[in-house]
């Protein structure tokens, strides 16, 4: 078996300069939803191609408000650490997000 990303140049730029902007925006906070983001952007666009060539589509089935009290509680990690906690606050997030992919 192996994993296929199918993610082209322009879709990531699109991804980025929406992300910029909303962190912009958002004065920072926005940058602890990004991790979210970008595993669900990529596990979305990823198959699984078993031993037989059969492709099987992945899904990351989470959203906004499930991850609330997980992005509240990084946030305190990150601040009382001075920020040394988000760099384990992503490996967490990709976690999260397979641990909540399905495959089709």
């Amino acid at each position: 078996m192996k994993i296929q990303a199918d993610v082209s140049t322009l879709d990531i730029l699109g991804h980025l300069i929406i992300w910029f902007i909303i962190i912009i925006v958002t004065l920072g906070i926005g940058a602890f939803f990004l991790p979210y983001s970008f595993s669900k952007f990529i596990i979305n666009r990823s198959t699984l191609i078993d031993d037989r060539g059969v492709a099987r589509k992945m899904t990351c089935n989470t959203d906004l408000f499930g991850n609330i009290g997980h992005v509240l509680l990084w946030i305190v990690i990150s601040i009382l650490t001075c920020g040394l906690g988000y760099a384990f606050y992503v490996y967490k997030i990709w976690n999260y997000s397979l641990n909540n992919t399905t495959i089709e």
